[in-house]
């Protein structure tokens, strides 16, 4: 019934917007709201390059800072949850960790989506999930994101379901500003920025402070960023570039909430671990030299360095553990960007060599039913990796791609048990290739077949209980076959359609009845279908989409069962309107399915609910101010959209997703 009451509600909020644009008899007026640019649009994502969307043969989003200038989105997590076949979970209920998947990798997700800050990457080697929070909303100039496995040939390991680049804002002309704003449960946040150019240098700073008690006990955030982002050309063949952040953060861990503890009657803004935390430090520094030579021809070389301290403590049936974690990680990826014809036919050829070093070191203490054991350990990885990517043109509307990679990871371990290993090496070859054939103006269709692989994360490889590696646990691979169409119906009106089969061998998972990591006894296929329809025209914009995944494990213990934690119906609907000057009104909605709890790979339990989530946005603009009011969770939905299977006993948890809020702030912009 949601989903029937979220398709009426899509549906009447397209008769509604589209009918109130302007009265019959009125004449027609332009559009008060910027016009979104629809058209031409490039991404530097899918080839390491920029390029044009309509030459990628994947099914490509663009996120523009207009997007998100009219979202109620407080980090970049919570944005992308609006696209077609993104499925984003709020896990703990406070946005302290979020999962963001595609084709449906349910608990292993983020291992399997590379998400990169200005194209290096910012996945963790260990098991703690993506740190989205290390790069605020405010400093983000657009998201790029690359579904398919087709980022597994230029950027190598956890880049099977998705590639998601963040791009950051850099100087250009001088701007500067000031937000203040406000809302539910005491919350407080503070952004600030300046940016701009000096003859060939440019700059931008930006600064935030974010402070909230939370929707549940122990639920509150605190936290600090700083972003920097400098440049410099030197004449029209050279330019280099300098950026990086600073993050921290203070945040109670709320826990789950058991079944038979809701069924007992506590209150869903409780927790039974009023003592759990995770404190985190995180910096980056990323240095960025570009050479152009021939006629369009590139070469540079990124270098980065991060540092991430963090600091948690839990509590579990039967005792409780504390970690205290720092992760330093170096990366250099010179590259070569060729973009010169062969003969009378256009070229671009890119070849390129990475190498990521991560050095882990962990200090554990855990108090198991009165027994207390203390643990340090080093950890190491280490990739180097080879890459070719070419895109020939024999006709202007004819794009044929193909790469390979050739990728090695060395991995060791200190201190380990007397007599075993303390070493583990695997490689990888993954090849792609593609076809896209720009059919009419904009308008294109592709086919795409790529090689997807996903290496063991340091402590899925290593046992701290036992001081050993796993020497059983391989890396898993996949096959992935994209196809689909883009077409421009009028400039105004465009749908997208793209089909994926996702197949995968030796799926890394955590198998909760041996509290151990495994490669899953049998292939896992993924299908589904992404369906996105957007319209534009004077004063109102919308866009809705459909997703459809069907997730199978074919053979084992298992055969026949979905992959747990995965819908398999979602569908969005956004909705912006500029109904008089200065006014800006935008409505969003995600509905989610019903999907087994994480963790039931028998598919045993009932699944968890589906729900349905609305959330609006009043702008208003005067002169250099704007005022806003966002509402999130308008209809006060009763959700969680985190479930587990508890263990000690067995059943099911959830972690409660917050009710109807509200945030009103003010920004100044110079």
């Amino acid at each position: 019934m949601k989903a029937l009451h979220f398709l009426v509600f899509l549906f009447l909020g397209l008769f509604i917007f589209s009918g109130s644009t302007q009265a019959a008899d009125e004449p027609p007026t332009e559009k008060e709201g910027p016009e979104p640019v629809m058209m031409k649009e490039v991404v530097v994502t899918a080839t390491r390059y920029e390029e044009e969307v309509v030459t990628v043969p994947a099914s490509v989003s663009v996120i523009t800072e207009e997007d998100i200038a009219n979202s109620t989105a407080k980090d970049i997590p919570s944005i992308l949850r609006r696209e077609a076949g993104i499925y984003v979970v709020d896990i703990a209920g406070n946005r302290r960790a979020y999962r963001v998947d595609r084709a449906g990798f349910g608990e292993t997700a983020s291992s399997n989506t590379l998400a990169l800050v200005d194209g290096r990457r910012i996945n963790n080697p260990d098991l703690s999930a993506t740190d989205w929070w290390m790069i605020p909303l405010d400093r983000v100039e657009r998201i790029e994101i690359i579904r398919g496995s087709r980022g597994s040939i230029l950027y190598g390991d956890n880049a099977t379901n998705a590639v998601i680049n963040i791009i950051t804002k850099e100087g250009e002309a001088f701007r500067a500003g000031l937000l203040g704003a406000g809302g539910s449960w005491d919350t407080t946040t503070t952004n600030a920025y300046v940016s701009g150019t000096h003859k060939d240098f440019a700059y931008a700073v930006s600064g935030k402070l974010y402070d909230t008690d939370g929707y549940r006990q122990n639920s509150q955030i605190k936290s600090d960023d700083l972003g920097l982002n400098l440049g410099y050309l030197f004449g029209e063949r050279a330019k280099v570039s300098l950026s990086g952040g600073y993050h921290k953060d203070d945040a109670g861990l709320p826990g789950a909430l058991r079944l038979s503890e809701l069924l007992a009657g506590i209150p869903r803004t409780d927790t039974v671990h009023p003592d759990d935390f995770a404190r985190t430090k995180d910096n980056y520094t990323q240095l960025n030299p570009e050479f152009f030579f021939l006629k369009d021809s590139l070469f540079k070389t990124p270098l980065s360095y991060r540092k991430r301290d963090i600091l948690q403590f839990a509590t579990f049936v039967g005792g409780q553990f504390e970690g205290n974690t720092e992760i330093k990680s170096v990366t250099a990826s010179p590259q070569f960007v060729i973009r010169e014809p062969i003969s009378k036919f256009d070229n671009h050829l890119t070849f390129g060599f990475d190498y990521y070093k991560a050095d882990e070191e962990i200090s554990n203490e855990s108090l198991f039913f009165g027994s207390l054991t203390i643990g340090e350990f080093e950890l190491e990885k280490k990739n180097y990796a080879f890459y070719i990517h070419d895109e020939f043109y024999p006709l202007k509307s004819l794009t044929l791609s193909a790469g390979l990679r050739h990728d090695k990871v060395e991995y060791k371990f200190f201190p380990t048990t007397p007599g075993t290993p303390d070493k583990k090496d695997f490689d990888e070859n993954p090849f792609t290739a593609g076809i896209n054939y720009n059919f009419y103006k904009d308008s294109y269709a592709y086919f795409s077949f790529s090689e997807g692989f996903r290496y063991p994360l340091l402590d899925e490889l290593f046992s701290f209980f036992t001081n050993t590696i796993n020497t059983d646990l391989v890396p898993q691979t996949s096959d992935n076959y994209e196809v689909g169409i883009r077409h421009y119906f009028t400039k105004n009106l465009y749908a997208n359609v793209n089909f994926f089969r996702l197949d995968t061998k030796n799926e890394i998972f955590f198998n909760s009845n041996t509290f151990a990591n495994e490669n899953l006894d049998a292939e896992t296929r993924r299908d589904g279908v992404e369906i996105l329809m957007g319209f534009d025209y004077k004063n109102v914009g919308l866009t809705g989409s459909y997703t459809y995944r069907n997730t199978e494990i074919r053979g084992g213990a298992n055969s026949g069962n979905d992959v747990p934690a995965v819908p398999k119906h979602q569908a969005t609907f956004d909705a912006v309107w500029y109904p008089i000057e200065r006014v800006t009104l935008a409505l969003n909605g995600t509905y989610v399915g019903s999907r087994y709890l994480e963790s039931d790979f028998e598919n045993k339990f009932p699944k968890q609910d589906d729900y349905v989530v609305v959330n609006a946005k009043l702008k208003y603009n005067w002169k250099k101010i704007t005022a806003f009011l966002d509402v999130n969770n308008l209809f006060d939905e009763e959700y969680a959209a985190y479930g587990v299977v508890a263990t000690f006993p067995e059943e099911p948890a959830f972690f409660p997703s917050p009710e109807i809020n509200f945030l009103f702030g003010v920004r100044y912009d110079y």
